[in-house]
């Protein structure tokens, strides 16, 4: 878990602060992101969705949102793994373009019967990268921001 030298919080503080920050990263950075794609015609944009999604019925976007939780408890875990001369923005950047798009092409599609990696059709993919690694730079700013009101040091503090 984390390392206690360089931490002061406790592991379900550092999840918690992590599920929050990953799930306003989704109502912020994800969902402008689309929204912002779609505006410049780089593809459907279906931004703060209330379509009902299976198997309770919860609106797309509180879905997400509730996934985006749980990659930011994942990020927040590794916050300070991520080498130390890379900003924190950066690093979440790079965790939500490569992490939640491979487990969404590789797992999430084919449970979901969709073609593996959209079909391996670059046209589809691209969008997944930039909009889950601007998720990713939201989930870092709003652990950094989270992580500054709550006691104990952090590495980026």
């Amino acid at each position: 878990m984390m390392d206690i030298g360089r931490s002061r919080r406790s592991p379900a503080m550092v999840l918690l602060l992590g599920f929050v920050a990953g799930a306003l990263a989704v109502f912020t950075f994800h969902q402008i992101t689309i929204w912002l794609l779609a505006s410049l015609g780089g593809g459907q944009g279906n931004f703060y969705s209330m379509t009902p999604v299976a198997p309770l019925g919860v609106p797309q976007v509180v879905n997400q949102a509730f996934w985006g939780g749980l990659w930011g408890c994942v990020f927040a875990l590794l916050a300070e793994r991520f080498p130390r001369h890379w900003p924190l923005w950066l690093a979440g950047f790079v965790f939500g373009a490569i992490g939640p798009t491979l487990v969404g092409w590789f797992v999430v599609a084919p449970l979901k019967n969709q073609p593996i990696a959209q079909g391996f059709n670059p046209a589809r993919m691209w969008r997944g990268p930039i909009i889950n690694g601007m998720w990713g730079l939201g989930a870092a700013v709003f652990y950094d921001l989270l992580r500054r009101w709550t006691p104990g040091r952090a590495r980026w503090a």
